[in-house]
């Protein structure tokens, strides 16, 4: 563990050599079932570059939970300190909702024991009823931990987060990674790209190493809290032209991955939860099954994760549950050879990944270079076992956090792509669609046939890219988005096609310009884009065609001074008229051609007249593009999230008033037991207070004291403000005497002290400086005699007052006047030593040069004033 984290170490250290500096900070959001993890780049001097956002916890990850209780919303934290108690509301495993149907939803909630309220909405996606009356979209409730991530980042990096990136697993399908965007525009988030969980492990992996010695293939073994997956990423190197220099690169492309996207430490967290429910019922007896028992399965399913976590490090658990149910503990141990027992078709299932990736890419277990794993669950002893045995290894590479490579590396990404922070060393990344798309148009007169059906998007294309399809169609039609292997579907979708369009605005321009000569038929000009985040989009849709029509030009002939030219300018070649004719043509946004011309009028020509000639027009007339997707993957209509937005807005403000009124409650009470407690063992207070005066503060700070442990439990923060300043009110003066019964005596020897060691001072300048001015001098020491002759005074006021009245004179009124004689001071004490005066000779070789060129008077001239403009720039500088 200790030469992984000095690997971390030296890793974040290097990269602090190749970031440019910036005044904004970007942020990366690992979000995991369970877990959230928030990295941040910023450049403030004497900071690492890329950090770990520490939570309210001082924890380097948060739990991935909402809660409401009472009308309250709890993140992360907060909404774990409830869990046991009030599992019914507190909401979990969030991300592996979003964008699924409800069925599905509703099927994991029960196999998870997890005892929220899902609803389905009018898409067929899951809702979470938090009352009879409100209930929030998955979407909404994403929204919530985005926005806890992204407050995170501002609040550790002390910056603006301008930029985010947020990393999602492979399988993530189109419905559930426009659901994450979703989320994030809710939290307010601009996400400049979505990363593959792998691609941010291999940035973090490849950042601070060479490859230009060697390629290598590297699998990238994750097993998450409910999923599994295994990438395989070719790491190399390429020349480059930098400043007019060749120089080795580095890069790499993400060949394959694979998935069983319902597997992870959760199903091996079940197995124990079902063995340890069946041994508690057995205990109690009477037919009793603890599973129907919500906070009872809660609580059993928080210490089953602790036995599983020992059972990594030790051969034997223990479990020990209080009140796990009708006030009966629960305790009991556990093997760790009866754990993998209970998981015996689990650790097959682990290696279908890595089967598959080695499969699909022609290669075998002794051509990858390392196995590096991820994810929490890697840790588990038997699961590693199985790794070992496949590989044929006698240990599996461990370079990268387990828990922190993928927001480290996603944290890189986001440096790499935002305008304010940039990488000076790159490694060039090379990612693909986890899934092959497929388009098919519909239409009343389309069959369905192979003409209809078109490949979009292969398996493992580059991310991002754009697609261009052609085809000859005068009619309006559908267009459908599917995916393009049914067998590889993501998890929960029962239908391939994920997105509905309806393209109008051909049939239109057909009819209107059918009765013109068209040279060859319309044809329908399709523009795809598959983003960085691995979305498709169907982005512009356009009809092209052409007509060939004999219009009437000008005919135009040269003068006969210009007949050589003229000869020469009629004979022009066919093909380069037509080019330029059609060059000449330019499309409206009503698909009419322009009135523009190419043609010039020269001064020497004639109109004879007109002629028609036979010319090729072309036209592009944009189509309306009207999105019908249906199901969960709908997305929200401006209206949804405009409402989706302002409840949020509203529960942030809550929110906000909610800790804004326990941190002024906290400061109330706080300063009720320090005033308290300083009256009670600092004797000096007798000293400049009486005996009722503190009676009747204290008295005010009993009042308070009792009123905030009644009726100040449901106070508003203006209340607790009122009841700091009435106390504040009351004490400030005895603080005040307090703190001048010490200031005060330091203040007047301080200034003593100065004004002795200043008067000395004034009669060395008699000596040393005898240049500085006599009256500013003179002015001086009278300015200190007054200021001595205060000080007598006062002291002499001081010590005929009782010390429980007001002080006559204070500390800031002496350090106020010594800083006004200091400063008349230093004004004197920097007034530069004039320069002596040098007066030449006058001979009459001089004065001859004098009127014959006046030259070296000009350069003495000259000379002299550089030196007084000199000397008053040092003046200035010193002053």
């Amino acid at each position: 563990m200790r030469s992984m984290l000095f690997r971390l170490g030296v890793s974040l250290s290097l990269l602090s050599l190749f970031l440019f500096k910036s005044e904004s900070a970007v942020s990366s959001i690992d979000l995991g079932s369970e877990w959230l993890k928030v990295a941040v780049v910023n450049l403030k001097p004497g900071q690492i570059p890329i950090t770990i956002a520490i939570n309210e916890m001082s924890k380097r990850k948060s739990p991935a939970l909402v809660a409401f209780q009472s009308e309250t919303r709890l993140l992360a934290e907060e909404a774990a300190g409830i869990v046991a108690r009030y599992p019914d509301k507190v909401f979990s495993n969030l991300r592996d909702m979003v964008g699924k149907p409800y069925r599905d939803v509703k099927r994991f909630a029960d196999a998870m024991y997890l005892p929220f309220d899902v609803v389905e909405d009018f898409r067929g996606a899951a809702m979470i009823r938090v009352s009879d009356d409100v209930s929030y979209s998955v979407e909404e409730l994403l929204g919530m931990i985005l926005k806890y991530a992204a407050n995170l980042a501002e609040f550790h990096s002390k910056a603006m987060v301008k930029d985010m990136v947020i990393s999602v697993p492979p399988y993530f399908g189109q419905a559930e990674r426009k659901g994450l965007m979703t989320a994030a525009e809710l939290a307010g988030i601009n996400v400049i790209s979505l990363i593959n969980e792998h691609s941010g492990a291999a940035l973090q992996y490849g950042i601070d190493k060479d490859f230009s010695n060697g390629s290598r293939h590297v699998i990238f073994y994750d097993m998450g809290s409910t999923n599994t997956y295994a990438a395989l990423v070719y790491f190399s190197a390429y020349n480059a032209k930098e400043f007019g220099k060749t120089v080795s690169a580095n890069q790499f492309q993400v060949k394959d991955v694979r998935w069983d996207s319902g597997l992870g430490g959760q199903n091996m967290e079940l197995r124990l939860v079902e063995y340890f429910a069946d041994e508690f019922n057995k205990q109690v007896g009477n037919g009793v099954d603890v599973r129907k028992y919500p906070k009872a399965m809660a609580k059993l399913k928080k210490q089953v994760k602790r036995t599983k976590e020992i059972l990594s490090a030790n051969t034997a658990a223990p479990i020990s549950v209080e009140s796990l149910h009708d006030d009966r503990d629960f305790r009991s141990t556990i093997t760790r050879e009866k754990f993998e027992e209970l998981c015996g078709d689990l650790w097959d299932k682990s290696l279908m990944p890595v089967k598959e990736v080695l499969k699909h890419s022609g290669l075998q277990a002794d051509d990858i270079y390392a196995v590096e794993l991820i994810g929490g669950a890697t840790r588990v002893p038997k699961l590693q076992v199985k790794l070992l045995e496949y590989f044929g290894r006698k240990d599996l590479d461990k370079h990268l956090d387990a828990d922190e490579a993928i927001v480290l590396g996603a944290a890189l990404h986001a440096a790499n792509l935002s305008d304010g922070i940039k990488l000076n060393r790159k490694l060039g990344m090379v990612d693909g669609s986890s899934y092959s798309f497929f388009m098919e148009l519909d239409g009343p007169d389309l069959s369905k046939d192979g003409d209809t059906r078109l490949l979009l998007v292969p398996r493992m294309k580059k991310l991002p890219s754009k697609i261009f399809k052609f085809f000859n169609r005068s009619k309006d039609f559908e267009l459908l988005l599917a995916y393009d292997n049914e067998g590889l579907l993501p998890p929960g979708l029962s239908s391939p096609v994920f997105a509905q369009y309806a393209v109008s605005g051909l049939t239109d321009a057909a009819n209107k310009y059918s009765s013109r000569n068209l040279s060859s038929p319309i044809k329908t000009n399709l523009h795809f884009s598959l983003s960085r985040s691995g979305i498709l989009s169907l982005d512009q849709a356009e009809a092209a065609f052409q007509v060939t029509e004999w219009i009437e030009v000008p005919k135009r002939n040269l003068t006969v001074e210009n007949s050589t030219i003229a000869s020469s300018n009629v004979s022009v070649d066919p093909g380069a008229e037509n080019t330029s004719e059609q060059n000449s043509n330019s499309l409206e946004s009503d698909g009419e051609i322009s009135n523009a011309s190419n043609s010039t009028t020269e001064p020497n020509t004639v109109d004879l007249g007109t002629e028609k000639k036979l010319k090729k027009m072309t036209f592009r007339i944009p189509l309306k593009i009207v999105e019908k997707t249906m199901g969960p993957g709908i997305p929200l209509s401006k209206e949804s999230l405009l409402n989706a937005k302002s409840k949020l807005e509203a529960l942030d403000k809550k929110d906000a008033e909610r800790r804004r009124t326990a941190e002024l409650k906290n400061n109330l009470e706080e300063y009720i037991y320090a005033t308290k407690e300083k009256f009670e063992t600092s004797e000096d207070f007798e000293r400049i207070s009486s005996n009722d005066e503190r009676q009747s503060v204290i008295k005010k700070l009993d009042e308070v004291q009792e009123w905030l442990y009644t009726d100040g439990e449901d106070a508003t923060a203006t209340e607790f403000q009122e009841r700091l300043n009435l106390l504040k009110a009351a004490t400030d003066p005895i603080f005040f005497r307090f703190k001048e019964l010490t200031a005060q005596p330091e203040a007047v020897k301080f200034a003593r002290r100065y004004l002795t060691e200043l008067q000395q001072t004034i009669r060395g300048w008699e000596k040393d400086k005898p240049w500085l001015p006599k009256d500013k001098v003179e002015e001086l020491s009278i300015n200190i005699d007054k200021f001595k002759t205060w000080l007598d005074e006062k002291e002499a006021e001081q010590q005929k007052m009782s010390g429980l009245r007001t002080p006559v004179f204070t500390s800031k009124e002496v350090y106020e006047k010594v800083t006004f004689v200091q400063n008349k001071a230093d004004s004197i004490k920097k007034i530069p030593k004039p320069k002596p005066k040098t007066e030449k000779p006058i001979n009459n070789e001089e004065t001859e040069k004098d009127t014959s060129g006046d030259e070296k008077p000009a350069e003495e001239s000259d000379s002299s004033k550089n030196e007084e403009d000199n000397a008053e720039s040092e003046m200035h500088e010193e002053l």
